[in-house]
């Protein structure tokens, strides 16, 4: 990328050394800025850095991916001609993450001298600086220089009759050419011991260049030495990796397979537990059936169907198990809760008797009495629990309900006496009121 933020290339290599890079930035210019993506820079770009006598620019921290993306999006939707696939090779346009990653670092170097660049180009502008000139306030801006300096060296620079500046090194080498303004060669002896000067300097420095590139091929060997160990050692690892892996998938799918078995033992379990507890519900149910049905024949008890609760619930799951029927007696548990409309559904069943554990509400014994079911109190017969359901002796049963009948017989007729001598009393009581008025 130029001063201006032009992109110049972007390029990657495979297996390249570090003169293939150096001579590839070179064929470009000088190198004023370095750009790294990560934090510290790496040695080999601190070692590019002083092959190529340049700073380096450095992020404060890791530039993240997201962040590379972004940067190099926005670069590419600024560029209309860019709307192109990246499958179409072009210097200009990242073509790996290699690539967008050096393209975001160089973007983010620009972007934060860009404000002042675009300044020194304006004020370069009001001065009538030419290119060169204000490439060279650029450099040392870059380097360090303020900007006000930087202008003013120029223009003295301008003044002397250097307009040609060398802003690669701080200190410069001035002597006299002996090529003139218009192009003649003056042969001045002066001239010649001058010339002759600048030929040795060469030299010496071509020497000096000899000396550093043969230094520059050891340690490039040296580097291809370590890099071809670092990639031996890489292929190791990545066969390690790929084995542990394979090892790492296979045991979750080992650990799937198992939890899947054992959610299905443990449904089978489940439903076999309930199956279990079904079946010993029915064998219950049957065996207390059967020994109901068994003293159903005898005269000398009878069977009590129990009934847990005087809820609507509570009767249809004692009338579900037991299959109470007509003539049955049946022995309530708790009589709370149970009020008229609960007592109609047990005498829908046409049941014998009720026998209670408790007060039943007054609603609800009225309903029985008036179906003449008798409601008889549990210490009054001699109730037996056997198993699920209970039994009473025949005798106490029968006179139990004849007591009750008996009691519910009398009440009735107390209460007809009443009523009648009501009726007799409002008689009398009118005559006489008929008597006085005559």
């Amino acid at each position: 990328m130029d001063l201006n933020g032009q992109v110049l290339s972007v390029k990657s290599f495979k297996e390249a050394t570090r003169s293939d890079i150096v001579s590839h930035i070179i064929g470009y210019g000088k190198a004023v800025l370095i750009s790294t993506d990560v934090y510290p820079p790496p040695k080999m770009v601190k070692k590019l850095s002083s092959i190529l006598k340049s700073r380096i620019d450095a992020p404060s921290r890791f530039m993240t991916v997201e962040s590379k993306i972004e940067a190099v999006d926005v670069y590419l939707n600024e560029k209309s001609s860019f709307y192109r696939s990246k499958v179409v090779h072009s210097d200009e346009i990242p073509q790996n993450a290699h690539e967008r990653d050096a393209l975001a670092a160089a973007l983010r170097t620009y972007k934060k001298y860009q404000n002042k660049l675009q300044q020194i180009a304006r004020k370069a502008d009001e001065l009538d600086l030419n290119l060169s000139e204000v490439d060279n306030v650029k450099i040392m801006f870059l380097h360090g220089s303020p900007i006000t300096k930087a202008m003013d060296y120029i223009l003295e620079s301008r003044k002397d009759g250097k307009s040609q500046l060398d802003m690669g090194t701080e200190s410069q080498d001035h002597f006299e050419s002996p090529i003139k303004l218009d192009g003649s060669f003056s042969p001045s002896k002066n001239g010649s011991i001058e010339h002759q000067r600048q030929i040795n300097r060469l030299k010496q420095k071509i020497r000096s260049q000899e000396t550093e590139i043969k230094n520059l091929k050891k340690q490039n060997h040296k580097i291809e030495e370590k890099w071809g160990e670092a990639q031996l050692e890489i292929s190791s690892l990545k066969e390690k990796i790929e084995t542990l892996h394979y090892q790492y998938s296979k045991g979750i799918l080992e650990k799937k397979e198992l939890a899947s078995k054992i959610t299905i033992i443990k449904r089978l379990q489940d439903k076999y537990q309930h199956e279990k507890d079904l079946r010993q519900n029915l064998e219950e149910n049957l065996s207390s059936i059967k020994n109901i049905q068994a003293l159903e024949l005898s005269n000398s008890v009878v069977p009590v169907k129990i009934i847990e609760s005087f809820t609507r619930e509570g009767i249809k799951e004692a009338c579900d198990y037991w299959k109470i029927k007509e003539k049955d007696v049946v022995f309530l548990k708790n009589s709370k809760g149970g009020g008229s409309h609960t007592a109609s559904l047990i005498i829908q069943r046409g049941i014998k008797a009720v026998i209670v554990n408790d007060q039943m509400s007054h609603t609800a014994e009225e309903e029985f009495e008036k179906n003449m079911i008798p409601i008889l109190p549990r210490e009054t017969v001699d109730l037996k629990m056997i198993d699920k359901f209970a039994v009473v002796s025949n005798d106490s049963l029968r006179s139990q309900i004849e007591n009750w009948k008996t009691q519910v017989q009398d009440r009735k007729a107390s209460a007809d006496r009443k009523k009648l001598l009501n009726v007799i009393d409002e008689y009398r009581a009118k005559r006489r009121r008929s008597a006085n008025n005559s």
